[in-house]
């Protein structure tokens, strides 16, 4: 497998997909009022977190980079609310080493802890089609494989959940994907080929302002499952 950094460069240099690279860069061209003297990144999104591809226990999958947010600034979950949102329980559980995600270059760190995507470009209407995710699932599938001691797969919406659970059925870890309900809280236990322990697939609603504003989601709420991966990274080797 390549290395985290080699797969990261793949990504960037992804043009699989017509419309959401051009949704990308025009947006990057456009931009919004409050980020007019700023420069977009407007390429797919990489991973972002621990370097050290043997020491991510968690994998953390989101759906998609915001337009204004990991569009722009170049790294998951950063510049916008749900980043805010996000950073602040992961650095509450021992995860990042600040709360706070403003910029690809504010020292932010992650530890053992590695953010993926479904879709690594900003889709229109935050919605990327069926074809652009089975497009863009091989970098999800070369993320999984890089990870030799990973502990627990967080899916942040039911449709990280989907994506993560097509991977485990072309793996042949699963066998029907509808078995597995999403819901925030629940856990799920995957058994993989020996030696290999068994694989915590937790869920938790995304930290979208839909969710955060209206209370679906609570700071509290996504602690406590953060909590529990914490539990799970921490109980396997480092």
């Amino acid at each position: 497998m390549p290395s985290l950094t080699t797969l990261n460069r793949r990504i960037v240099a992804c043009e699989r997909c017509p419309r959401l690279r051009k949704h990308c860069l025009d947006t990057a061209r456009t931009k919004r009022a409050a980020y007019r003297t700023e420069t977009y990144f407007g390429l797919p999104v990489p991973n972002f977190g621990e370097a050290d591809a043997r020491q991510v226990g968690l994998l953390i999958v989101g759906l998609a980079p915001a337009a204004h947010g990991a569009n722009r600034t170049g790294r998951m979950f950063t510049g916008d609310r749900s980043g805010d949102f996000l950073f602040r329980a992961l650095h509450e559980t021992g995860f990042a080493n600040q709360p706070t995600s403003r910029s690809a270059d504010d020292g932010l760190a992650l530890s053992r802890a590695l953010i993926t995507a479904a879709c690594h470009c900003a889709p229109p209407g935050n919605k990327p089609t069926p074809e652009e995710l089975a497009l863009c699932a091989p970098h999800l599938d070369d993320t999984f494989d890089a990870l030799p001691r990973l502990a627990a797969v967080l899916c942040l919406g039911r449709l990280a959940l989907d994506a993560t659970l097509r991977l485990l059925l072309r793996k042949s870890w699963i066998e029907r994907p509808g078995a597995y309900a999403f819901g925030h809280g629940v856990e799920h236990r995957i058994e993989r080929p020996r030696p290999r322990a068994p694989l915590a697939l937790l869920c938790s609603y995304h930290p979208s302002q839909q969710n955060t504003f209206t209370g679906r989601l609570t700071p509290a709420m996504l602690r406590d499952v953060l909590t529990r991966a914490r539990a799970l990274v921490d109980a396997s080797p480092a």
